[in-house]
């Protein structure tokens, strides 16, 4: 049984999404503002999180920023319809995906449990061929393990930039769609405007940094996708 921790100040909303939950088969905590949800998040950590952005004391941007420096458990934020710049820190920050409120609880439980299939590789039966590690110039990728190692060192990514990272190194030096990078890494539908691939292909390439040449290991080409530059071990 997955579990969630809900940190939203809305009693009313968090009781609906509670009750729905549950009978979806997950194991739901609550805390009602910024602080209790880092408290819970310290004694007893869950699956995934549900962080609303608006929120009073600590907010939930600051609540995800104190998440993040001890934890990389899952977290889809809820944000105001249209409120994109939320939504951009929320993923600079380490967000894995956002929904906007009002949401459905069926929209809630699909972003739930897409995030959760990509992070416990639930799919692994229908995936079992391509489960072995991926190596491409210095970059080692192994999907089992979830783990990544660029230049020799380990390297630190959250569950979406992992996902990412995987889906541009099994295609690597071909153009993939946004479209496809959002199925298959998000687990859902690229929406119009939605920004989320390119910030967390951003974060992505920070991690990364350049390769000997200047260039970024991911490039854009514009109009079509991203493609992964192998590096000479």
């Amino acid at each position: 049984m997955p579990s969630v921790l809900l940190i939203d100040d809305d009693t009313e909303l968090c009781a609906l999404h509670q009750e729905v939950l549950e009978a979806e088969g997950f194991d739901v905590a609550l805390a009602y503002d910024g602080e209790s949800g880092v408290e819970v998040m310290a004694n007893s950590p869950p699956d995934i999180v549900v962080l609303d952005v608006m929120m009073p004391g600590m907010g939930g941007i600051e609540t995800l920023r104190q998440i993040r420096r001890s934890n990389s458990v899952p977290v889809l934020m809820l944000t105001a319809r249209g409120d994109d710049i939320d939504r951009i820190v929320g993923l600079e920050l380490g967000a894995d995906d956002y929904v906007t409120k009002p949401c459905t609880p069926r929209e809630l439980v699909a972003r739930l449990r897409a995030i959760l299939r990509r992070v416990r590789g639930s799919t692994r039966d229908a995936d079992a061929p391509q489960l072995g590690a991926l190596r491409t110039g210095a970059l080692l990728v192994e999907p089992a393990a979830r783990r990544v190692v660029w230049r020799n060192e380990p390297l630190d990514l959250t569950s979406t930039e992992f996902n990412l990272l995987e889906q541009l190194v099994r295609q690597v030096g071909r153009v993939v769609s946004k479209e496809e990078l959002s199925e298959r890494a998000l687990g859902r539908k690229l929406t119009r405007y939605d920004r989320s691939i390119d910030v967390h292909l951003s974060h992505l390439r920070a991690k990364l940094g350049d390769l000997a040449d200047g260039r970024s290991p991911i490039q854009t080409v514009r109009g079509l996708g991203y493609q992964l530059v192998a590096e000479p071990q």
